[in-house]
């Protein structure tokens, strides 16, 4: 699958707008999930793949390659951290998620 970068074609999109590269990026399997557990702090790839359902090791490898290469995810002595754009990025879903919390409860 090729590298997700603005001004380049992306799937759905010929564009390669800036907002339909970052939904491609983010719609990739497990993409949003591995930002989202990363979102209080730093995880090794161990502890990112037991809070990640038990992801399979190569595509929690695919994606965190993608997201490093994407500039929202990096590597320290840590484990694997939010950038500032993933932490802002995150801010800006976090309304999305209190959203969602109470779409799903007038669901049920």
């Amino acid at each position: 699958m090729p590298k997700p970068a603005p001004r380049r074609h992306t799937r759905g999109s010929q564009s390669g707008r800036p907002i339909m590269v970052l939904l491609d990026l983010l719609g990739r399997r497990w993409a949003l999930r591995i930002l989202w557990e990363l979102r209080d702090g730093p995880l090794t790839f161990r502890a990112l793949r037991d809070r990640a359902d038990s992801v399979s090791p190569s595509v929690l490898n695919t994606r965190l390659r993608e997201l490093r290469d994407a500039g929202l995810v990096e590597m320290s002595n840590e484990g694997y951290s939010p950038t500032r754009d993933a932490a802002e990025l995150g801010e800006l879903l976090l309304p999305l998620d209190g959203w969602a919390k109470r779409w799903a409860q007038r669901r049920r």
